[in-house]
């Protein structure tokens, strides 16, 4: 288990210690921490932390980069979203609704994996479709982070202290008028996810090194109100990983290009 560095903390670009893996919050409130607040990070974050540094070693994210690439949780992202003047003609009238999903990263000791869900055929709204759990950011939630955190927990029985927070990337609006904030997770590797049968039909996962592959990822055409349209698709076996889902992964995949390495 990893441990805080005796003396002074070296942090890294990312603004985590390299020695101990704290982050600059947890090293100025380490004194003033009670004993159980300690042990939760030195338990369960410090831990989770080391085991998503090693499975991304060698890829295109390692866990410097990746953390470097996300917005940081104290600065979320503003603006409409970053595809809006490629729909500004087909979009519903009025405000976005304000939406959250949870890009989880699991790390496994065989590398990162990407958790998906394939939505239950039945939903009146993207029934069958692949994607990250979220939905509608409800009047109770805090923030994005609240929202994302308890449509994943209604949707796959994932627990609040199975995640741990990582950043933002870009919102994205979709076609039925939502804007959706992208909140990026590292999950412990011990969830066992429980599928709500009314939502979501599967759980799976792919690997984090196929989704940031430009080899990977296809443009095709999509006929939408009579209009021919071009939305991004992976040929993942077995599975149709397209369109939104799809658009946010490639924004992490370019925003971890745009970093000097």
């Amino acid at each position: 288990m990893p441990s805080p560095c005796i003396g002074t903390c070296a942090l890294d670009r990312a603004g985590l210690c390299g020695g101990c893996l704290r982050n600059v919050d947890e090293i100025t409130r380490w004194s003033t921490m009670t004993r159980h607040e300690q042990e939760h990070v030195m338990r369960q974050v410090l831990p989770l932390r080391e085991q998503l540094r090693q499975s991304l070693g060698g890829s295109l994210a390692d866990h410097e980069r990746l953390l470097r690439a996300l917005h940081p949780l104290d600065a979320p992202p503003g603006g409409d979203g970053w595809n809006r003047s490629e729909l500004a003609d087909l979009l519903p009238p009025g405000p976005p609704v304000e939406a959250a999903v949870l890009a989880g990263i699991i790390p496994r000791a065989s590398g990162a994996q990407v958790l998906l869900t394939r939505r239950t055929d039945t939903l009146r709204q993207h029934g069958g479709q692949v994607g990250f759990p979220g939905g509608r950011q409800e009047p109770d939630d805090r923030d994005a982070v609240a929202a994302a955190i308890r449509e994943s927990n209604e949707e796959i029985a994932l627990p609040h202290d199975q995640v741990q927070v990582l950043g933002y990337l870009d919102p994205f609006v979709t076609i039925t008028g939502y804007r959706v904030m992208p909140v990026v997770a590292v999950i412990d590797p011990g969830f066992v996810a429980v599928p709500q049968p009314d939502e979501v039909a599967e759980v799976f996962e792919v690997p984090f090194d196929y989704l940031m592959d430009p080899a990977n990822l296809h443009q095709v055409e999509i006929d939408h109100r009579g209009r021919i349209r071009h939305v991004l698709e992976y040929g993942w076996p077995g599975q149709r990983i397209w369109g939104a889902t799809a658009a946010i992964l490639y924004n992490l995949r370019r925003r971890l290009e745009q970093l000097e390495r």
